[in-house]
């Protein structure tokens, strides 16, 4: 697969970009063509791929998914550039947005947890998001942005997200951000769909001396056979 001709404005204002997981991945299509899922996990050490992908569209570079065969010949996803003309450098600063200053107005605002387990967690721990995907909304340009825009997550919580997001409709179609704001990954607080599916989701965390009660859930589950889930659930509707 050949390279494409890029605009040398493009090249340039791509180089520009010092964030190093962007850096990376831009820095390899450069020189490449393309990066596979499999690159991004062999070759630099990203276990997550979308997100990978998800940083260089933070910057304003447009990326495009598409299908090669892998190492062991299936088939498995790759990303290119998109169109240079969709590309959005200067309009946002992407995560250099993201600064301390705005992790401590979160942390004031929303305290040290994650907003989907609402568990506490140790300030290093939390990472800041932005409720609705940056290549949707962009985000305040003002240098910090406005706290109401993003939110704290915990790494779990925040790769559920991103692979979520990645695979909504809204965001490989239409990119609405009212179909946005209304789901659960942007407001867990207030929301009629998950991803525009029509779900409701509870996530819970057992930590500390409290994975005893988990423990003891799980074995009464084993006991008459059912899911975990499940189980949780019919104890649920029979206290309701």
């Amino acid at each position: 697969m050949g390279k494409p001709r890029l605009p040398e404005k493009f090249i340039t204002l791509c180089r520009k970009i010092t964030a190093k997981r962007p850096k990376t991945v831009i820095e390899h299509i450069l020189r490449h063509g393309f990066i596979t899922t499999e690159q991004l996990k062999n070759k630099y050490g990203y276990n997550h791929p979308p997100r990978a992908a998800r940083d260089v569209k933070e910057q304003g570079v447009p990326l495009e998914m598409f299908r090669v065969k892998g190492t062991g010949g299936r088939k498995i996803a790759a990303y290119r550039f998109g169109d240079p003309a969709q590309a959005r450098f200067g309009k946002f600063s992407g995560r250099t947005a993201l600064t301390k200053k705005l992790k401590r107005l979160l942390l004031q605002k929303q305290g040290a947890k994650c907003a989907i387990y609402l568990e506490k967690f140790e300030e290093r721990n939390l990472q800041i998001d932005h409720r609705i995907p940056y290549d949707i909304a962009g985000d305040d340009v003002s240098g910090t942005g406005n706290p109401d825009d993003f939110m704290l997550l915990c790494s779990s919580a925040n790769r559920a997200k991103s692979w979520s997001c990645e695979h909504c409709v809204n965001r490989t179609g239409n990119k609405d951000i009212k179909v946005c704001r209304e789901c659960y990954w942007a407001f867990p607080e207030n929301y009629t769909h998950i991803a525009m599916l029509k779900m409701r989701r509870l996530d819970i965390m057992w930590t500390g001396s409290e994975t005893a009660v988990y423990d003891k859930l799980k074995e009464k589950a084993e006991q008459v056979r059912q899911d975990m889930p499940d189980y949780v659930k019919k104890i649920i509707e029979r206290n309701l």
